[in-house]
């Protein structure tokens, strides 16, 4: 009778284990891997109640090891470290979790990676980067404008609300960047941001494996990838390492006591950016810059924690190789830890050594920006793996340029400095150039209104050195004067929405000015894509000489010779100083007029208007 008891009670047990048996009762981050990466380490946050008190075991898988389980100062953590070895098959591992209680089955899975991941293409100087706020885009789907659970709807009429755009409508419109020959596509962050007000920006996420559901899925996210493949066009995702939302679940429930900086207190941020590099700095105002935090809605990420630097880490490389982007750019690069940063860079460029990321380093001081890029030795002995960095330099410089009048100091004076300070930098061709994005007025209201001197603009824009990046609606000269309130900047792009009367795509309602600005970006976008000497040809570029500025982008097959005339008359320039690049040159062809020049003695250059010119070896 007593043997007979205990069978009974060994049944009973196992039936109340196998009831608890949970397969997916727990969050898990990353919520899988990929076998066959370059690093063989694999840390896998898993969040449940009281997990940290749980005994965690794998069972038997060929080709992956279980190192050991790491916990933080919260209980509702477990950080599962494995090392998967590059003979492993992709498959599903099975963890048992088992606490005082419950025994529970956690099961993880493992895939296989497309075929050449790891030596993707990242974007380059050969490419044209769209960038897009995506809310402020096209609404494809309204039936996502409000969704359950997610505390801020849709305010179409307020300029800091949610106007509605998605994925869907960046999808619905792919036809038409491919045809302005736009390459790549820099979509600011469309990650959840489930805050209660301004969470149409996207860089205050609260949750960093969740494409937002009012911008879609994250399956509809990979959808766009692979449609934006199709037609030749890459993706760049913006991710935020520095912060967070207020409203993330970490906030409340910290992994570790020190998981934010400031211990979770709000202090704001100097913006003192030269600090790092300053030689001179105290550790007081490095502290202030790097732990600062922007505002007290977006609580400042601690990267020198082992366990949130993973974290970040790994979860730059899951949507590199889940919805197979072609780059990243990194919000507010250089306030997150340098030395975290260095690590960051390098993991991702070693797993994928011909990818490309873009850091936003807000300055317009060379010096400061050039200190990220790879390559450049720096006093300090920092060394850093990122690619690319911003050219808030040139950016504001060719504003200043095409305002001032001409005189030794000012007018084109200011471009040609700044892009002689690029003997700081390490790869020139890795400047992300621009003319505006989302963050500061649009280059047609900085030029006044001025269609020919936004032309200008455009020209030096996509005939210099350099990876361009065009705002959207810069083509169609989106204007926000008089304001210069961030909504007001992200305006809505004409057509994208129910009840718009105008429609960049179809041209309907567009004004004779939309359309030739229209055009002008289409073509010169067409010519740097046809002539190589504009993509990644050498740049030699002449002092600008009564109102014109002057270079030569040269390839071993072709030169031309771009002539930019701010004047509100025509200018005649002398060949004569050119003849370092008209040997042997007696004619040329015109890339905007299709038009023959002689070159043999002057060229003329209509007032306010540039010239492309294919030079001719005869």
């Amino acid at each position: 009778m007593k043997a007979s008891l205990t069978i009974l009670y060994l049944l009973f047990a196992t039936c109340c284990l196998m009831r608890h048996e949970a397969i997916n009762a727990y969050q898990v981050e990353p919520q899988n891997w990929w076998v066959g990466m370059q690093h063989p380490a694999l840390q896998i946050m898993v969040r449940q109640v009281s997990v940290a008190n749980a005994k965690v075991s794998l069972r038997s898988y060929e080709g992956v090891k279980l190192v050991g389980v790491e916990r933080g100062d919260s209980d509702n953590y477990a950080f599962i470290n494995l090392h998967i070895d590059e003979h492993a098959q992709a498959g599903e591992l099975i963890f048992d979790i088992i606490s005082q209680h419950t025994s529970d089955v956690l099961r993880y899975p493992l895939h296989s990676r497309q075929p050449q991941s790891a030596a993707r293409q990242g974007f380059s100087s050969k490419d044209i980067i769209y960038l897009i706020n995506p809310d402020r885009f096209a609404n494809g789907n309204p039936d996502n404008d409000s969704v359950a659970g997610m505390l801020e709807g849709p305010q179409p009429d307020f300029k800091g609300g949610r106007h509605g755009g998605d994925l869907q409508g960046i999808i619905d419109r792919l036809d038409y960047i491919k045809d302005m020959g736009f390459t790549q596509l820099w979509l600011t962050p469309v990650r959840e941001n489930n805050m209660s007000e301004y969470s149409y920006h996207g860089y205050a996420l609260t949750d960093f494996y969740k494409i937002d559901p009012r911008m879609g899925s994250n399956e509809q996210y990979r959808i766009l990838t692979q449609a934006a493949a199709s037609r030749g066009i890459g993706v760049i995702m913006d991710m935020v390492l520095n912060h967070s939302g207020l409203n993330h679940w970490w906030v409340k429930d910290k992994p570790t006591a020190d998981w934010l900086n400031f211990a979770g207190e709000f202090s704001g941020t100097s913006h003192a950016r030269q600090t790092i590099q300053d030689p001179h700095a105290s550790e007081f105002d490095k502290k202030q810059f790097n732990d600062g935090w922007f505002v007290p809605t977006m609580p400042d990420l601690n990267q020198r924690q082992p366990l949130l630097a993973t974290y970040l880490i790994q979860n730059a490389i899951w949507w590199v190789e889940y919805a197979n982007l072609s780059g990243i750019r990194v919000d507010t690069y250089s306030y997150s830890d340098k030395s975290f940063l260095a690590k960051w860079t390098e993991r991702l460029m070693n797993e994928y050594p011909n990818f490309n990321i873009v850091g936003e380093e807000w300055s317009t001081n060379p010096a400061i920006t050039s200190y990220w890029q790879r390559g450049k030795v720096n006093q300090d002995g920092y060394t850093s793996e990122l690619v690319s960095v911003m050219d808030f330099s040139l950016q504001a410089s060719l504003v200043k340029a095409l305002n001032e009048a001409e005189s030794w100091n000012t007018g084109w004076i200011r471009v040609y400095q700044s892009i002689a300070n690029d003997f700081l930098y390490p790869d020139t061709g890795n400047l992300l150039t621009f003319l505006d994005n989302h963050d500061m007025s649009r280059i047609f209201t900085e030029l006044g209104q001025d269609l020919d001197k936004t032309k200008l603009a455009m020209t030096l824009l996509l005939t210099t050195r350099g990876i361009p990046q065009i705002y959207y609606g810069t083509e169609v000269l989106l204007d926000n004067t008089g304001s210069n309130d961030h909504g007001d900047i992200r305006i809505d792009f004409p057509g994208g929405f129910q009840g718009h009367k105008h429609d960049a795509v179809s041209g309907k309602g567009l004004s004779k000015a939309q359309k030739t600005m229209q055009s002008y970006v289409q073509h010169l976008a067409q010519l740097r894509k046809k002539y190589t000497a504009l993509s990644d040809g050498e740049l030699i570029h002449f002092s600008p000489y009564d109102g014109v500025y002057s270079y030569v982008r040269r390839a071993k097959s072709h030169s031309i010779l771009v002539l930019l005339n701010k004047n509100q008359a025509p200018a005649t320039v002398s060949t004569a100083r050119y003849q370092e690049v008209l040997q042997g040159v007696k004619t040329a062809r015109d890339l905007l007029t299709h038009s023959q020049v002689e070159v043999l003695d002057n060229i003329e250059i209509p007032k306010m208007s540039a010239r492309v010119l294919l030079l001719k070896h005869d």
